[in-house]
């Protein structure tokens, strides 16, 4: 871990990441791609020590509220968090300056924090994203190593749905030969219609691979699956997008069970959930008038 003193924190979309790297150790990670242009190793964890007083800055000078975004490209919940509290004191920010706050992470640590997520989506919105990928618990182990593993994600997904938080599931990426199966399908959209998440994102039955990412990748299906790399460069070759041979059936079981459910599962609907703020309060101040 190194600190350094950032000078924004929002981006134009007002998403803002505190910390730069991950720890989790995820075998299929893209932010490991080469594109981000990352100075330093990735496990080496970047943290923008003046995060919470730069988004002050940037919530005070906005004319008007907004969704504030975290956890796209670094988890908020890394396991230095549990120490910094820079997560948690830009959610007391976002909750004391009346924002929405679109949260993303495969943590658990979340639940540290949920009296400040209740108190947002009192006021504004809160949506909280978990992502799942893989139901077997022993092979979310060797997929995502240094996480709770999904069974305690199902968990934090029935916390948030008693305490009427909504959430959405990032389904993604399935990784061909590994876990593209009607089982795993199956038994994630389980979870999903049990916690009765808002909706199910998936960007297709496959996953991606870049400079970067595509050599880690590799590295563990050796040491994880012996001969499989060997199958997926005769699959694939050096392609950017590796769809499941699967995607077909998946994709429409994906589509028909979340349906049958109620979850919303289009993509564009989704993100504009996300991004549309909601004042709670207005109604309140009104009536003292």
């Amino acid at each position: 871990m190194h600190q350094v003193e950032a000078k924004g924190i929002l981006s134009a979309q007002n998403g803002m990441n505190i910390y730069r790297g991950c720890t989790h150790g995820c075998i299929y990670c893209d932010a490991r791609s080469t594109c981000y242009q990352m100075k330093h190793p990735f496990e080496d964890i970047e943290v923008k020590k003046n995060a919470p007083e730069l988004l002050e800055k940037a919530l005070r000078s906005k004319r008007k509220k907004c969704m504030i975004g975290t956890g796209a490209m670094s988890d908020p919940y890394l396991h230095y968090e549990e120490e910094l509290k820079l997560t948690r004191r830009c959610l007391e920010l976002i909750d004391a300056y009346g924002f929405g706050l679109s949260i993303q992470t495969k943590s658990d640590r979340i639940l540290r924090d949920l009296d400040l997520l209740k108190s947002i989506h009192r006021k504004a919105k809160c949506v909280v994203q978990i992502t799942l990928t893989t139901y077997d618990d022993k092979l979310c182990r060797i997929l995502e190593p240094n996480v709770c593993p999904t069974s305690r994600r199902a968990e934090v997904l029935n916390i948030l749905r008693d305490e009427g938080i909504p959430t959405i599931v990032w389904m993604t990426p399935i990784l061909p030969f590994i876990n593209d199966t009607e089982e795993n399908i199956t038994g994630l959209l389980n979870i999903c219609r049990e916690a009765k998440v808002y909706g199910v994102l998936s960007l297709g039955i496959g996953l991606t691979l870049r400079d970067g990412d595509r050599q880690y990748y590799y590295k563990q299906l050796d040491k994880h699956f012996p001969g499989m790399k060997e199958r997926y460069i005769h699959a694939y070759g050096n392609s950017y997008e590796l769809p499941s041979h699967n995607h077909p059936h998946l994709w429409q079981l994906l589509k028909s069970e979340c349906k049958a459910a109620g979850i919303v599962c289009d993509a564009e609907q989704l993100f504009a959930y996300m991004r549309e703020y909601e004042d709670k309060t207005a109604g309140e101040q009104l009536s003292l008038f």
